[in-house]
């Protein structure tokens, strides 16, 4: 992967080529491997890039022969090589930057739908004077803009926005989605004026100024399911999978798989494996040094059926404490998972082993995995019941429960919400909407509900397609791509092929969770590789134990941070509410790990913020 930036000055201002130098910098680690500019008048482009195809070519930006089009590429088209038969063009390189070139010179901008893999990306147009930006279908790859009266700029992340477009500030209205989400849906951000592209989006900027955004391709919101038996479907995955391996692993580099022993990484590494042939393959772990959470024997296990050659790492309380800022500074938001720094230090141990690993993202979105899918319908049938009846007794019920019966928490917390959408955003909520206004002191002026209201069909469709959006591709992508390009790894999800997630959604919910076993199908396609005990597992999932550590080595910190003269949580939250947190988790009475985290993420955050903008000024 690489990192794009630009700038087009809509005052008729020449572009400063020491404003994209700087942009280029702040996105030395997504391409550590090369940098480049262009500037024509009033437009500029940047790029850092991370050489994975055709490695001593491909420079970037690229432009075509007549110097017409401009391209500044992110990502990989996986089918490039299929494409370039197709073109008639005097190619000059044998990478997938200038395949897609051909591909727009010959077609327009709307060729994209051709492409497959992950992809953001800025074209030039010099005949119609429009700029284009494109992000992948799902949203793997991420792509930032920020427009005012004077200037239109855009870079793979936040931070190297600002040296063309100033100091900004928080975007309060963000932060009620930032406390239901632990992150902000697409477009907005916590940062003011800047707005993402959304998967599957293009955005144009016509030569007057005005932007146009819409969809080339969108996950269905009530797809027509397919007529077919449990054991089709077993066979229609399968077969997609396969192809979707034979994608992930187009690479002039060594390619990995990330492993934790769970039934996704497992499948992956094993089909990884069986693809690669004698070729091996080199698997990653992370461990914590708890056994109420490791998995890494589960791991060494996966990792002697499929024959790979296992890696691990070990993460500490101290391993938090060093790296949060920094990654925070990387992720251009809060850390939205406690995971994310053990993802980090997972792809710091790839990286010195590869450039491209595999990650098993997006099947418990697409397939249902989540143990919460059982209770889909239960949770669309809650609102037979009056509100103020749920609103009343659920929060009480929740309170009595002891610390050790979280889960159950989770899911009485959920049931309580006002609506049906807000009861499915409840689940990974780690604040109700009740509390977010009180934190906040009054109810959100925006909200991203949108994709839970959206969705169509029965209710584990509906949950579906909600968590597609907002929960993978604003959490889970997000966090992936920032960490992994942290440490200049290139990360790729094999599940999030497009024609494997279209077929996913024409499947019937009764092949998803099927006799309450959740994501059947995906387990039916592992039991061909793996063992029985490896599939039928109980999901664990990338935990970390945070309840100890903020009772024991972070309390500390966590104190100072949401309690302190200068935090920004206790200055813009109810401090009142924040204390009582922090001291019912301390005590052992209630686990608020959820809470804490959401609530510590979003303090080192701004304090790296603040810190960055000081730099820049």
């Amino acid at each position: 992967m690489c990192g794009i930036a630009g700038v087009r000055r809509l005052d008729g201002a020449p572009v400063d080529p020491a404003v994209l130098v700087e942009m280029a910098r702040r996105l030395h680690h997504r391409g550590p491997d090369d940098a480049g500019t262009w500037i024509e008048g009033s437009t500029g482009f940047a790029h850092t890039r991370l050489s994975i195809i055709d490695l001593d070519a491909s420079v970037q930006p690229m432009l075509t022969p007549d110097r017409r089009r401009v391209i500044a590429f992110n990502g990989e088209i996986l089918n490039y090589r299929q494409l370039r038969g197709q073109l008639d063009y005097p190619f000059r390189t044998n990478g997938d930057t200038e395949t897609l070139l051909a591909l727009f010179e010959r077609d327009g901008i709307d060729a994209i739908t051709k492409a497959r893999g992950q992809f953001a990306l800025a074209l030039h147009d010099e005949d119609s004077g429009e700029l284009h930006l494109v992000r992948d279908r799902l949203g793997i790859l991420p792509l930032y803009y920020y427009l005012d009266a004077e200037v239109f700029a855009f870079a793979s992340e936040i931070k190297a926005l600002l040296p063309a477009i100033g100091d900004r500030g928080v975007d309060t209205a963000s932060l009620h989605d930032y406390l239901a989400h632990r992150s902000v849906p697409a477009p907005y951000t916590l940062v003011e004026g800047v707005r993402k592209v959304p998967q599957g989006h293009r955005l144009t900027l016509g030569r007057d100024g005005q932007v146009r955004l819409r969809a080339y391709w969108q996950i269905p919101a009530n797809a027509a399911h397919r007529d077919v038996t449990p054991e089709e479907a077993v066979r229609l995955v399968a077969d997609g999978l396969d192809a979707s391996i034979d994608d992930a692993l187009v690479a002039d580099v060594p390619v990995g798989a990330y492993l934790s022993g769970g039934i996704d990484s497992s499948l992956i590494s094993a089909l990884a494996a069986r693809a690669k042939g004698e070729g091996g393959l080199h698997t990653f772990s992370a461990g914590f040094g708890d056994p109420r959470v490791d998995e890494l024997d589960w791991a060494r296990k996966v990792s002697g059926i499929v024959g790979s050659e296992h890696h691990e790492v070990i993460v500490t309380a101290d391993d938090f404490k060093d790296s949060w800022s920094k990654l925070s500074w990387h992720r251009d938001a809060p850390l939205s998972e406690p995971a994310d720094v053990a993802v980090f230090k997972l792809a710091e141990l790839a990286r010195r082993q590869v450039k491209v690993v595999l990650s098993g993202e997006g099947s418990d979105e697409l397939f249902g995995g989540y143990p919460k899918y059982r209770f889909a319908q239960a949770t669309r049938w809650a609102g037979l019941v009056p509100a103020p009846l749920r609103g009343r007794l659920l929060p009480r019920l929740e309170r009595a429960l002891p610390a050790s019966r979280a889960r159950l928490g989770v899911a009485v917390r959920a049931m309580g919400e006002g609506s049906s959408a807000e009861r499915m955003r409840g689940w990974f909520a780690p604040f109700t909407e009740r509390e977010r206004d009180g934190l906040l002191g009054g109810p959100a002026v925006r909200s991203a509900i949108a994709p839970y209201e959206r969705g169509r069909g029965d209710a584990l469709s509906r949950m579906l397609y909600a968590d597609s959006h907002a929960w993978l591709a604003d959490n889970l992508l997000e966090r992936g791509d920032r960490m992994s390009m942290a440490a200049s790894l290139e990360l790729r999800p094999p599940f999030l092929d497009h024609r494997l997630v279209e077929l996913a959604f024409s499947l019937p919910s009764a092949v998803k969770v099927r006799n309450g076993v959740t994501k059947w199908v995906v387990k039916e396609v592992a039991r061909r590789y793996l063992p029985d005990d490896v599939v039928d597992r109980a999901k664990s999932g990338f935990k970390v134990p945070l309840d100890a550590w903020f009772r024991g080595g972070l309390r500390e910190m966590a104190n100072d941070l949401l309690t302190g003269p200068s935090s920004f949580v206790a200055q813009t939250l109810d401090a009142v509410a924040v204390r009582r947190l922090l001291a019912e988790h301390d005590a052992g009475t209630r686990n608020e790990q959820p809470r804490l985290w959401t609530l510590l993420s979003l303090e080192v955050w701004h304090r790296e913020f603040v810190k960055s903008l000081r730099v820049d000024a």
